[in-house]
């Protein structure tokens, strides 16, 4: 066999195996640098094709970013490489995961999504690898110390969301998911009407996977009354499964304009009222509180521009999902924190101590500048390490969801007001 032939069959077998690992549920993404410096290996995961909340575009993201950084030569000249994981929605999953990234010495886990975190904080701790930018779904996110939340999680959403309907709604219905983690959200979103001296939420607990919510949408339609009534559903990817329960109850046309609805996002967001039916969604005039800018946001465009570029249409990457945004913000903080460290080979230990010492983060607008040292964390019980306490409030209109109010608004003092 020549040189020539050789050299082209190698070439081929390492392509295939590359294209290989990319398809299956945990893959490897590799890198296109080189050089002295060591390559920098985490972990992205997240639930896929599962019965409740799935987050598919998270760790496509997280291979969107590695594919557009390794491009531009890695992370201060280290390669990036992205392990993948689905956490499957449940505690063996989640640990699964954890005890992978420990094995395969990964340095962070980065803009996740895990609603268990006892299965995977656990693991993580025990290895001494930060969490970085999880989705903000679990109460762990905002107690370990290895932990270093990007945003206000769902306490800051629902807290915020009580204030955003504080002033219009007279009466309003809460429908959760019956869960441990939904338990909590009662008296956050009271919490936050109680900042306009509002009467408490009507609180309607409902199995967080269910096929159709007819008798809770009943219910919630009848205890939000019909003079400027509002229906609030928190149930991640059954929020729409919800609210077409809602649509469907009979006389509802007629009410349409007596009950308002309303969301927060990760329950409600752009790609869910384009699915929907757009202009014409159930969605239409919904209130909406998040943590970031609108998706049409100028501050936007850099990630735009990334998954343009470097996601090849994987339609998972949803530049509106906030599972996507999460993500590029979590690997905008791994980016700077690897850059400011400036070292050949990147450890565990050397990222958590930079983000401990103060670290400060600039995300370009879409978050407060982020800064994790412990006189700015807000202190709040299970939620100790907020330090992004400012949310979004908007609305849909035409099928869009845009700002209802410009800028930030700190539910800081509201979330530390609830039980």
């Amino acid at each position: 066999m020549t040189g020539k032939r050789l050299i082209s069959l190698l070439a081929y077998v390492t392509t295939a195996t590359t294209g290989a690992s990319l398809l299956t549920g945990c893959g490897v993404l590799p890198g296109a640098t080189g050089g002295s410096r060591e390559p920098v290996t985490v972990m992205t995961w997240a639930p896929d094709q599962t019965r409740a909340t799935n987050m598919p575009g998270m760790p496509a993201m997280a291979q969107t970013y590695a594919r557009w950084v390794n491009s531009q030569g890695g992370i201060d000249g280290h390669e990036l490489r992205v392990l993948t994981c689905n956490e499957q929605n449940s505690p063996a999953g989640a640990a699964a995961c954890a005890r992978r990234a420990v094995r395969e010495k990964a340095v962070a886990v980065v803009g996740s999504y895990s609603q268990n975190g006892r299965a995977f904080m656990a693991p993580l701790e025990a290895a001494g690898i930060p969490y970085i930018g999880g989705y903000g779904i679990a109460e762990d996110e905002f107690t370990s110390s290895l932990s270093y939340p990007v945003n206000g999680g769902v306490a800051s959403l629902v807290a915020g969301h009580g204030m955003q309907l504080a002033d219009s709604c007279e009466k309003v219905s809460l429908v959760r998911p019956d869960t441990t983690a939904g338990d909590r959200l009662p008296e956050l979103l009271n919490s936050g009407l109680r900042r306009a001296s509002h009467r408490s939420a009507v609180d309607i607990p409902a199995l967080e996977d269910a096929a159709e919510y007819t008798q809770q949408a009943g219910r919630a339609r009848t205890r939000a009354g019909d003079e400027k009534g509002c229906v609030t559903a928190v149930l991640g990817e059954r929020t729409q499964t919800f609210f077409d329960s809602f649509r469907r109850l009979p006389g509802q046309e007629e009410k349409r304009d007596a009950v308002r609805i309303s969301s927060v996002l990760g329950s409600v967001d752009q790609p869910v009222i384009d699915r929907t039916g757009g202009p014409h969604s159930p969605f239409e005039g919904a209130f909406v509180t998040g943590w970031y800018p609108e998706a049409s946001d100028k501050s936007w465009a850099p990630m735009r521009k990334v998954i343009q570029e470097h996601a090849f249409a994987d339609n998972r990457v949803d530049p509106a999902d906030a599972g996507v945004q999460t993500t590029w913000i979590a690997y905008t903080v791994l980016k700077e924190v690897v850059e400011g460290l400036d070292e050949d080979t990147i450890t565990a230990g050397q990222i958590s101590h930079a983000l401990d010492r103060g670290e400060r983060i600039d995300t370009g607008g879409l978050t407060p500048s982020l800064r994790w040292k412990y006189e700015d964390m807000l202190g709040a019980p299970g939620f100790t390490r907020i330090v992004n306490r400012e949310v979004t409030f908007q609305v849909v209109r035409q099928g869009r969801l845009v700002a209802q109010k410009p800028g930030f608004v700190d539910v800081g003092e509201t979330v530390l007001s609830a039980p």
